[in-house]
């Protein structure tokens, strides 16, 4: 294909140069041998023509964009004028031979039109698009390689055409003239070539073609009519060659990358200095005023083009300086919120610890993560915009407020006169009240610690992070004051995290069971997994205890991925042993954060799968809290629900939405919660209260009834209170009258137990 395309123009190529070849020998043969002068007239016209061939042969065979065939439809009616024009002289040439040929004014036109295109092809030509602040220097580049260009072919060959000896007409002039404009224009506009449909180096030799002009009237101004046969022989052929080497070009052309040539405006300025030189230390003629007057023209404008490149450079200098400094601000503020980041709080502290005392404000807000996993991270976003602004607004000049990462803010107060508990109140009052555009509530927890000059600013941090988690101890919105001793609780409960990690890798954790057992038979149908932890120094450690602190590091996802697996395979070891209705339930705890881990549906898979468990036998437990956390819990637990597994409502009624939560989340159990059972075994209750949760009771047991859903009553402490339950119409209980948690051996033994009393 490559060759294909290359062989057409190339054949033109040659043509004209063999054309342009023969023409030099022939003058080169005359000079020696003599002949007949007329000859020379041949070259020029024959070039032309394959000139004009070869751009109809580029219009025939190579798709071009619009405004591209309109150059070169411009480019042929140059050469075929100029052929044309050419040819007609060379008719009265041989017509009038021996004598000079004295064509009519007429044939001169055919030139004059045909330059006329080429100048308008040249001018129009599309070159790419150039940016608005651009287009001004993209102008005056243009103007001074236009002038610079002009003052040298004047000076060079226009001003010597004038000024010569023999007279030529003055349509020859104007010929030549436009020849030379034709030049000044395409060296002007390939000054800056952002790139186009037509190929910049086509342009320029297209506009160099008049080159051939130019150095005609250069030897006829001083050659005068002598210059016709070698001028014929010798220059006018190389204009055409030089249009056919354009349209090879342009036949290979697939777009060019943006070029701007910076050295062409410089270039035209040294130029104008040969003729200006060679005009000041001559006789100054008219012609040479018009060369001091485009050289001063052409310095003019080389001068408002470095004044336009020195305010675009200061400009660019303003833009860099911009650029840093709000580098600098994005290094040291938070991007969210606009507030002081860690790195710039840091920095500060350290530099207030240096100088004198500084408290630190701590302030992390309440169960953010419902507002991020329930409303989406967006609103939760515009949240945290809201503290941020209201943080910034009640601290004011008084400190500095920062964001250290997620929910977390500080506050640094470095001035002594500065009253803290003034600035704790005006931030508790922001705080407390409804936030954002979705006016939302939010309470925040905080600790305040203050330390001397020269306290590292890491014990200073640790101290007030240690008020913090004080402060999350006793509930939710308080603002603790670090006392001594306070980050013991801290320390110990990193330490736990960490034990905890090596705890889970050295297989530290149990699982124990407590049976599900039916009040009317006195039968264990299910049981509830339950996570255990045999510590190697501290001995058994308490779920409370560790279990917030799996939620708060996210170890709560592996470990409970080793409990449901676990689980699973005991069941499944289960119902191997003692056959299929042995166990109704194998229901392991699920926590909120499980329930966002993206793996957490293909763990539950592949947990049924490795154990041959069956999907309806397996019972995930979950607490209200948990199943409010939005739409991708929402969609978990529907997806959980498809594959079979049961789903139970753990703690049933301590939250604000129970009844609510029945109608969206596809529940199979609900489990009463002890508080409920509490005293529901007294005939008169006491108080209202015990009163209120006999009523519960009963409401819970007709509601799930009515919904057709299982009902399990939890904290069963004595026999009276099982009784009561019963005749609610409670069938599943559990509870340490009913059973306490063991061991999977003694749960083995209750079941074997069961089936020998069921056999006899």
């Amino acid at each position: 294909m490559t060759e294909r395309r290359w062989s057409s123009p190339r054949r033109y190529v040659l043509a004209a140069a063999a054309v342009a070849g023969l023409s030099t020998l022939w003058y080169l043969g005359y000079l020696t041998l003599g002949g007949p002068s007329v000859l020379a007239y041949l070259g020029g016209p024959i070039a032309s023509a394959l000139g004009a061939v070869a751009v109809l042969a580029l219009l025939r065979v190579v798709p071009m964009e619009r405004a591209a065939r309109k150059f070169w439809w411009l480019i042929f009616v140059l050469e075929a004028s100029v052929a044309t024009g050419r040819g007609i002289q060379a008719a009265y040439a041989f017509a009038a031979y021996p004598r000079p040929p004295a064509p009519p004014a007429w044939v001169s036109l055919f030139s004059t039109v045909g330059l006329l295109a080429a100048i308008v092809a040249i001018c129009f030509v599309p070159l790419g698009e150039i940016a608005p602040g651009e287009r001004w220097k993209r102008l005056l580049d243009r103007l001074i390689a236009f002038y610079g260009c002009f003052t040298l072919l004047w000076f060079a060959a226009v001003q010597p055409l004038i000024d010569a000896d023999d007279s030529w007409p003055l349509r020859s002039k104007v010929t030549i003239g436009l020849a030379i404009v034709m030049i000044a224009v395409g060296i002007a506009r390939v000054a800056f070539v952002p790139g186009g449909p037509v190929d910049r180096v086509a342009v320029r030799l297209v506009a160099c073609s008049g080159l051939a002009a130019a150095a005609y009237a250069m030897f006829a101004g001083h050659a005068g009519h002598r210059a016709t046969t070698p001028g014929q022989a010798l220059l006018l052929p190389l204009g055409p060659l030089l249009v056919t080497f354009a349209v090879a070009r342009q036949w290979r052309y697939t777009g060019a990358r943006p070029q701007r040539e910076a050295w062409l405006p410089y270039l035209a300025v040294v130029a104008v200095d040969v003729p200006l030189v060679a005009t000041v230390f001559g006789p100054m003629t008219w012609a040479g005023r018009v060369v001091v007057l485009l050289a001063v023209g052409v310095t003019l404008l080389a001068s408002l083009r470095q004044f336009v490149g020195f305010r675009e450079n200061q400009r660019l200098i303003r833009a860099q300086r911009e650029a840093q400094a709000q580098l600098s601000y994005d290094a040291t503020h938070d991007s969210l919120t606009g507030l002081a980041n860690r790195s710039l709080f840091r920095d500060r502290l350290a530099a207030a610890l240096e100088c004198g005392p500084a408290t630190v404000i701590w302030v992390d807000l309440d169960d953010f993560k419902a507002v991020n996993d329930s409303l989406g991270h967006d609103i939760g976003d515009d949240l945290l915009v809201a503290v941020a602004d209201g943080v910034r607004g009640a601290v004011g000049d008084d400190g500095l407020a920062a964001r250290l990462g997620g929910d977390e803010f500080a506050i640094l107060i470095s001035e002594p006169t500065v009253d803290t508990d003034e600035v704790v109140r005006r931030i508790g009052e922001v705080l407390d009240g409804s936030l954002s555009e979705h006016r939302l509530l939010i309470h925040a927890s905080a600790g305040i610690a203050t330390a001397p000059a020269g306290t590292p600013l890491d014990h200073l941090m640790r101290d007030a992070d240690s008020a913090l988690y004080a402060a999350k101890q006793r509930g939710k919105a308080n603002w603790v004051r670090y006392s001594t001793g306070m980050e013991r609780p801290v320390v110990a409960d990193a330490q736990l995290g960490a034990d905890l990690r090596r705890g889970l890798e050295a297989g530290e954790f149990r699982v124990v069971y407590q049976p599900l057992v039916d009040l009317h038979r006195n039968q264990v149908i299910g049981v509830e997994a339950l996570v255990r932890w045999q510590h190697p120094t501290r001995g058994v450690i308490s779920p409370a205890d560790f279990i917030p602190v799996a939620e708060r590091t996210g170890l709560i996802v592996p470990l409970g991925r080793f409990v449901l697996r676990e689980t699973c395979r005991q069941a499944a070891a289960w119902l191997a042993e003692f056959g299929p209705g042995v166990l109704q339930k194998a229901g392991p705890n699920v926590s909120a954060r499980q329930l966002h881990d993206p793996d957490f549906v293909d763990d539950v898979r592949a947990a049924l799968a490795e154990s041959g468990l069956p999907g309806e036998l397996l019972v995930l437990e979950l607490t209200e809290s948990a199943v409010l956390r939005g739409q991708q819990v929402s969609r978990t637990l529907h997806e959980l629900h498809d594959m079979g597994v049961r789903l139970a409502l753990d703690d049933f009624g301590t939250g604000e939405s129970s009844l609510s939560l029945l109608r969206a989340f596809p529940a199979s159990i609900v489990k009463l919660d002890k508080s409920f059972v509490d005293g529901i075994e007294l005939d008169e209750p006491d108080t209202p209260e015990a009163l209120a949760r006999q009523a519960v009771a009963r409401a819970v047991i007709q509601m799930a009834g009515a919904l057709d859903l299982d009902t399990v009553a939890e904290g069963i402490e004595n026999e009276e209170q099982a009784e009561r339950l019963r005749r609610l119409g409670y069938s599943l209980g559990q509870g340490f009258h009913l059973a306490e948690p063991m061991r999977p051996e003694q749960i083995t033994s209750m079941l074997a137990g069961q089936q020998d009393e069921s056999a006899a």
